[in-house]
């Protein structure tokens, strides 16, 4: 029984077919299944049932597979030592963002990361929080930096900083004379959301404590705060930003922004990963990197964090 082995057996459990297994392992086909077949001549079992499309695990082989993540992953802890032990900080990172983060906190930290880590491989992916808790939990990313918190039993959150909620109201609305506005001032009638997927849309229905969702004229899908300003600018409602989306507005835009009676309703944003900690040493790298320049843009401290989680 090898490591390489138990890589090729968790890869056709994820993905339920041996060619696209070998594939995703970067070998021939025939290569991968005669070393799947090898190690179940070697336990005397089926770990899979190869008459079934796609490929069913088998019950004996659920626990093969289940055993293998842990081997898998600690055997690369092993490099991990020896790389800690050596003060080495390199090679492949795979680096998780949600879409709401990745414009404005991206550009914040990689220029500087990299300059000061040249010899890590940062390679970063923008996904939703569910593709980046999956991908976590099959070892497909190292981290993730996302809305906390997510209450997820096998992820490690090391918040990073608290985004306060602003709003962007334009001078017509029934609240664009207000100087600051409360939790209380929301009605969803008029708040334009992002669309499903998107856990900001979520703090801020948990935030204005309804599950209720207006718009009775039009329905609008959009991933985009940019639109939702246009949009509000047309007279079509209010919304809600992040406030570091707020930092590259122009001053036309900017008067428009209403800030919240403290305490602030905010997200927390965390560097999340598997509770094996992996690459350990790229992640408070990375973790220490990101506190120490955002910690120069944000300064409000009065928060009441909101959950990003369907309520």
């Amino acid at each position: 029984m090898t490591i390489t082995q138990l890589q090729y057996v968790l890869a056709v459990a994820e993905y339920k077919n041996f060619t696209l297994a070998a594939e995703k392992s970067f070998v021939t086909q025939p290569t991968l299944s005669m070393q799947v077949q090898k190690l179940e001549d070697e336990l005397d079992i089926l770990l899979f049932d190869r008459s079934k499309k796609p490929i069913t695990i088998t019950e004996v082989g659920k626990k093969i597979v289940a055993q293998a993540k842990n081997i898998v992953n600690e055997a690369a802890r092993i490099k991990d030592i020896v790389e800690q032990e050596k003060g080495y900080i390199g090679g492949d990172y795979v680096l998780g963002i949600i879409p709401t983060i990745m414009p404005t906190l991206l550009p914040m930290f990689l220029k500087n990361f990299i300059q000061k880590y040249p010899k890590v491989n940062l390679i970063i992916k923008e996904q939703n929080t569910e593709s980046l808790i999956k991908n976590i939990e099959d070892g497909h990313i190292d981290a993730a930096i996302a809305a906390t918190p997510l209450e997820v039993d096998f992820i490690t959150e090391r918040p990073l900083y608290y985004e306060p909620f602003v709003g962007y109201v334009p001078q017509d609305h029934r609240l664009g004379n207000s100087t600051q506005i409360t939790p209380d001032d929301l009605d969803i009638e008029d708040i334009l959301l992002l669309q499903d997927g998107h856990c900001f849309r979520e703090g801020v229905l948990n935030l204005c404590k309804t599950p209720k969702i207006g718009g009775d004229h039009f329905s609008l899908q959009s991933g985009s705060f940019e639109t939702l300003i246009n949009l509000s600018n047309e007279g079509l409602g209010m919304t809600l930003l992040p406030y570091l989306n707020t930092l590259e507005l122009d001053d036309v835009k900017k008067k428009n922004l209403k800030y919240f009676k403290e305490p602030s309703p905010a997200r927390e944003v965390s560097l999340i990963y598997h509770k094996k900690e992996l690459k350990v040493q790229i992640t408070e790298a990375l973790r220490d990197v990101i506190t120490g320049i955002v910690r120069g843009a944000i300064a409000f401290q009065d928060v009441k964090i909101i959950s990003p989680l369907h309520k």
